[in-house]
């Protein structure tokens, strides 16, 4: 009798804490859920913005030619505005302008709107046509740009992509409108090339 009231009592308290604490743990997972789930429409907002776009234009003068031209040195005969602030190899306006600082590994700034973007160029294999550059301005765009070069007969065919990643999601837009001008930039760099190279030729 008294196991039967002792098993009683023990069964009655647990029923009773049981029901005190049920609330508290379904308000607890409840917080649980309902903050997974904020966290994940958080995360469905902050998706940042990728871009890839190609374009592709003839250089009129041979590979060997055109190739120098878009090492960051020697970009500055036909890109207005372009004025790279070279951090390796170091240089002043006294650095020959053959091109010969630009190489595979360069570093350099440009000013980008109100920021800087520090540049590395992280291919530059003239003889078979490849140059690629990648650059970061801080907290806002990751951008690569890739350039493969091919010949045909004494012209060349330049192929260009731009890759673009927002750093920040406010940024998104600001990188799509970059975007959009990449997609539409082929016919203004063959003017530009095709200028220097004719002003070359003279």
């Amino acid at each position: 009798m008294k196991l039967a009231l002792a098993i009683a009592f023990v069964a009655g308290s647990l029923a009773g804490a049981a029901a005190t604490m049920l609330p508290r743990v379904a308000a607890h997972l409840h917080a649980l859920f309902q903050g997974g789930a904020a966290a994940r429409a958080s995360d469905s907002v902050a998706v940042l913005a990728h871009t890839e776009k190609r374009f592709e234009f003839v250089a009129n003068a041979p590979m060997n030619v055109v190739a120098p031209l878009f090492g960051a040195w020697k970009e500055r005969e036909w890109a207005p505005g372009w004025d790279p602030k070279f951090v390796w190899p170091a240089t002043s306006e006294a650095a020959p302008a053959s091109g010969e600082l630009d190489r595979e590994g360069m570093v350099f700034t440009v000013k980008h709107g109100h920021a800087h973007a520090a540049w590395v160029n992280t291919a530059f294999d003239l003889p078979n046509g490849k140059i690629q550059y990648a650059y970061v301005v801080p907290d806002a765009m990751v951008t690569l740009i890739t350039l493969r070069l091919t010949p045909e007969g004494d012209r060349t065919r330049v192929h260009v992509g731009y890759d673009r990643t927002a750093l920040d999601a406010d940024l998104n837009a600001h990188v799509e409108q970059m975007a959009a001008a990449d997609g539409k930039a082929g016919p203004e760099w063959e003017q530009q090339v095709n200028s220097c190279l004719a002003a070359k030729v003279k």
